[in-house]
């Protein structure tokens, strides 16, 4: 294919140069220009074709509505993340930290797909097939029929996608793609912005699901453009320490299926294995109840998961520290005013540390009860009684607001066998329902005096 002249449009006011140049000659915005193809009448209409197929104007109750076929992967977990499994034509990204297992879980997804009778395609960019047969090996996938290319050219890729037609096909990354179009190296924003733009047209095209794979930042979004994500159907980030067993894998983006839903995953010497039971990850391992521990019911997407909420009271200077890990610091500091204001219980001179057990990151404000009870508990020393959760918003008047989906994140408590439970009045179930959680005992409160006054009463 022949090289394409290359331009540097500005971002700004659309203007073209010929060279890259740090101010923008047209509109004099600073740090603006960005490489791009020229317009020939050869390759524009081709470069510039639109992502899906064009059809025709239709009335929206005219079109016939039918669920996407999906296809499982073989592993459970990453099937609920993604919505049921994977779809055709659909193209997924997914970002992680490196060595979090990316590469390990897709090339164990591809060869499920590969013995359930589907055609796959492994493209490699950062390893030769020597070392993708040698992690194969570590894994266990013995005799493995996925098809490995490694490549980093897009025109060949592309050929070899269209050639083959496999059903499900991985380019690991995108970041080492490059198009010869273009005279930028592989990863920079233009390069992965056309590179991204190619396959998607391809897969919407052809009916190829592809899954890229995408480095990230120091910061932990994903490297690049982020066009990228709007331009793909599903966003998957791989979350979780190195030094841990455990991986989370999170839907940011998914025009298939539910947002914010996890898959819970553990590494092991054959690779990632699904964890049927997660709530067992993120729960107290004490003989005893001890001072500091709170649990509660968070919602992950559909999954209600008990998370050990613990907290540090100590002794501070004359500047007490607020530190908290798997839940937003500016709420905590929040918090802490709403606990002294309306329930009084003082923290202002002591460090307070507040810890979301397991690596897991919560988000959501149905924590507050959970991580205020629990800060109380340390300060006073005293532990909270022994198979209790709670979970509930706290505003600044000091009102206990409800939490989504409430009924559900009890029957997940009743199921686990906790006893007692603090919860918002409106998250109380009905007395004809009462049968549905039995053997726990539901305290509702309007207030957080309330709460600690039930608590006092517990313990």
């Amino acid at each position: 294919m022949a090289k394409e002249k290359t331009v540097f449009t500005c971002t700004d006011c659309g203007g073209t140069c010929p060279k890259w140049l740090g101010k923008c000659p047209a509109c004099g915005a600073w740090n603006t220009l960005i490489e791009s193809v020229a317009e020939s009448t050869s390759s524009a209409k081709h470069r510039f074709a639109s992502l899906a197929k064009t059809a025709e104007v239709m009335a929206l109750g005219d079109i016939e509505a039918s669920d996407m076929a999906r296809t499982p992967t073989g592993h459970e977990e990453l099937d609920r993340v993604l919505g049921g499994g994977m779809v055709e034509g659909g193209v997924v990204l997914i970002g992680g930290d490196p060595g979090i297992g990316k590469s390990t879980l897709l090339l164990q997804a591809l060869d499920s797909l590969q013995r359930s009778g589907q055609k796959t395609l492994y493209v490699t960019g950062e390893e030769s097939g020597a070392q993708v047969a040698l992690r194969a090996q570590r894994l266990g996938l013995l005799n493995s029929k996925v098809n490995v290319l490694a490549e980093i050219q897009l025109e060949k890729i592309l050929s070899t996608l269209s050639a083959t037609q496999p059903h499900i096909a991985v380019i690991d990354s995108i970041q080492t793609v490059y198009s010869d179009q273009l005279t930028s190296a592989p990863g920079s924003v233009a390069q992965v912005r056309e590179c991204a733009a190619h396959l998607t047209r391809l897969a919407k095209a052809s009916g190829i699901c592809i899954v890229l794979v995408g480095h990230v930042t120091k910061e932990g979004a994903l490297a690049g453009p982020r066009v990228l994500e709007h331009m793909v159907d599903t966003v998957l980030y791989f979350e979780g320490d190195t030094h841990s067993s455990f991986r989370l894998v999170r839907a940011i983006k998914n025009r298939f299926g539910a947002v914010n839903e996890i898959g819970v995953f553990a590494m092991t010497e054959r690779g990632l294995k699904g964890v049927s039971n997660p709530s067992a990850i993120f729960l107290s391992q004490h003989a005893e109840p001890v001072p500091g521990s709170c649990v509660m019911v968070t919602l992950e997407g559909t999954r209600p998961l008990l998370v050990e909420i613990q907290a540090l009271v100590d002794s501070g200077g004359p500047s007490p520290r607020r530190l908290s890990v798997g839940l937003d610091k500016d709420r905590l500091a929040m918090l802490l005013a709403v606990l002294h204001r309306h329930a009084g219980v003082a923290c202002m001179d002591q460090d307070v540390f507040v810890n979301a057990v397991g690596g897991v990151r919560i988000s959501e404000p149905a924590a507050d009860l959970a991580v205020m009870l629990s800060i109380a508990s340390s300060l006073r020393g005293k532990p909270l009684p022994k198979g209790f959760i709670a979970f509930g918003e706290v505003g600044l008047a000091g009102e206990v607001r409800p939490a989504p989906r409430g009924q559900e994140r009890l029957k997940e408590a009743a199921k686990l066998g906790f006893s007692s439970a603090i919860v918002p009045k409106a998250n109380a179930p009905k007395k004809s329902a009462l049968k549905e959680f039995e053997g726990l005992t539901i305290h509702a409160v309007d207030r957080i005096e309330e709460a600690m006054q039930v608590v006092r009463a517990l313990n």
